[in-house]
């Protein structure tokens, strides 16, 4: 009789973890590692769904860490592993950086290259399981930047670094993010920004305009702007500004501030700040 109960007991934990899988609830899928060019660190982690068939709507995700070597895309798979179980497929980009072989305007033109290789080698090695027409991109921080960045790549002029963006992105949600590069190089005092641009605004008047979401406005798309009032990092300031300016221009931008919250709040994915966040995303891919 014991025997028989053991049997049993393994069918049913067999069968539980069978239906978590099919379901989307089993976390543990390892993500795919893509190379989306040759260049040292042009690569991303591709998290997909368990049991996932198909049509899935992707989020490109980009790391911050002040668009330099140090920080990597490794935490942000955190993030992923929580928006896998909603059947949404995840593009984890690493991106050329600062200390490393990054800079302007090598850091913005990955992440577009990235975001366009959905439609290629990505597609590819997901067996064609992407769903195309409902690709969205979230940012944190630095990664915020050109997050956004990437978003208003069609609405650019001519003298943005190539390429073109060829993947269209149907939303955006801003963590923390860096809208408006002269703002934080000046008022900010944002040393990461000059790294990036190599120099202050007078230096490089034309490279703060580009590399600034708030000047390519609008975009024509939904975006969600999250930001600590706690945040000492990157003043809430430049979610503010970027959502005044972008309503004016005619976008629907949802702007929340969240009280308390610093800047690396968003970096655990335990935290109000990223439940938030991720609601976010999932409001926007479910948005039809």
């Amino acid at each position: 009789m014991a025997r028989y109960l053991a049997v049993a007991l393994v069918c049913i934990f067999t069968l539980v973890i069978s239906v978590a899988s099919a379901s989307g609830l089993d976390r543990d899928v390892p993500p795919v590692r893509i190379a989306y060019a040759a260049a040292a660190d042009t690569f991303g982690d591709l998290y997909l769904p368990a049991g996932s068939d198909g049509d899935l709507p992707v989020v490109v995700l980009i790391h911050g860490g002040g668009w330099a070597q140090k920080s990597n895309l490794e935490y942000a798979g955190a993030w992923a592993k929580t928006l896998t179980p909603y059947g949404i497929a995840v593009w984890n980009i690493e991106y050329r950086r600062i200390g490393g072989q990054g800079g302007w305007p090598t850091t913005l033109s990955d992440t577009v290259a990235a975001t366009n290789a959905l439609a290629g080698i990505v597609q590819e090695k997901a067996s064609g399981r992407l769903d195309l027409g409902r690709v969205h991109i979230a940012g944190y921080s630095a990664g915020g930047q050109l997050a956004a960045w990437v978003a208003s790549r069609p609405q650019q002029d001519t003298d943005a670094p190539a390429p073109d963006l060829t993947v269209p992105i149907r939303s955006a949600t801003i963590m923390a993010g860096v809208f408006d590069m002269t703002l934080a190089a000046t008022a900010g005092k944002d040393r990461f920004v000059r790294n990036l641009l190599g120099g202050m605004p007078v230096d490089h008047p034309d490279r703060y305009r580009i590399a600034s979401p708030i000047e390519h406005l609008p975009t024509g798309l939904p975006v969600t702007a999250i930001h600590g009032l706690g945040d000492k990092v990157v003043s809430v300031e430049q979610s503010r500004r970027y959502a005044r300016a972008a309503r004016a221009a005619g976008d629907v931008v949802d702007l929340i501030e969240l009280p308390g919250v610093g800047h690396g709040d968003f970096g655990n994915p335990t935290t109000n700040a990223w439940a938030i966040t991720k609601q976010a995303i999932i409001d926007h891919v479910n948005t039809p």
